[in-house]
């Protein structure tokens, strides 16, 4: 539970460089507390059952994205459903592992990864959602140059600031560099659609049915 780190370099073990890890408090805390180890045992339990229940739910989500959106709509329309399945469940292996390679790298603690997490989401996804719905010029171009260069930006600016030793602008460190990412997706979408052709009709009408809530009334209805 506690780590010890040589904080002045002078190769000399102080009481003030015992620290006890951020990752490791909420185990931590029965025990101090005097509580039997089971309780300890049951805290463990339950935080690997909610971290296991997220990161299945994720890697399904992204495998069956890709395989999907990416490769049945894009690279092979005709295949098959169970080619499909072969491709998803290839993918959800890749995707485990690198997303474990990625963590045992400790590029920072539970709580930045999670805000890294929805800021790369942000950078690449948040304009092209909204514009996908509120915007009828928005066509597949303009959202595909918001999510890559958003995606990009924003990764490009947390690695200035979190491992290159940039300022950050405006006061944004690398916990935030999703608001930098979406800046540039949004003028990415918007330059891209204004430049390319517009979207047909049909795909217009569908964005004013997604917008324009369907049924009666219901509370109007009442009175």
């Amino acid at each position: 539970m506690l780590a010890v780190a040589d904080a002045n370099a002078d190769g000399i073990l102080q009481i003030n460089e015992f620290f006890m890890r951020g990752d490791i408090v909420v185990l931590a805390t029965p025990e101090i507390a005097g509580l039997p180890y089971v309780i300890s045992g049951l805290v463990a339990a339950g935080g690997m059952a909610a971290a296991m229940s997220t990161a299945d739910g994720l890697l399904l989500a992204i495998a069956n994205a890709l395989s999907h959106d990416l490769y049945y709509k894009i690279i092979d329309p005709k295949a098959e459903t169970s080619k499909r399945l072969i491709v998803a469940r290839v993918l959800l292996i890749i995707i485990g592992a690198a997303g474990a390679a990625v963590a045992s790298l400790k590029l920072t603690g539970i709580l930045g990864a999670v805000a890294w997490a929805f800021c790369f989401a942000m950078s690449g996804l948040f304009f092209p959602l909204v514009l996908g719905v509120w915007w009828k010029r928005a066509n597949r171009a303009g959202a595909i140059a918001g999510m890559v260069i958003g995606f990009v930006s924003g990764s490009w600016y947390l690695y200035m600031v979190r491992f290159a030793g940039m300022e950050p602008w405006i006061g944004l460190d690398h916990l935030r560099f999703g608001i930098v990412g979406a800046s540039a997706s949004l003028v990415a979408m918007i330059v891209v659609s204004l430049a390319t052709a517009a979207p047909d009709a049909e795909t217009q009408a569908m964005v004013d049915e997604v917008r324009v809530p369907r049924g009666k009334t219901i509370i109007g209805s009442q009175h």
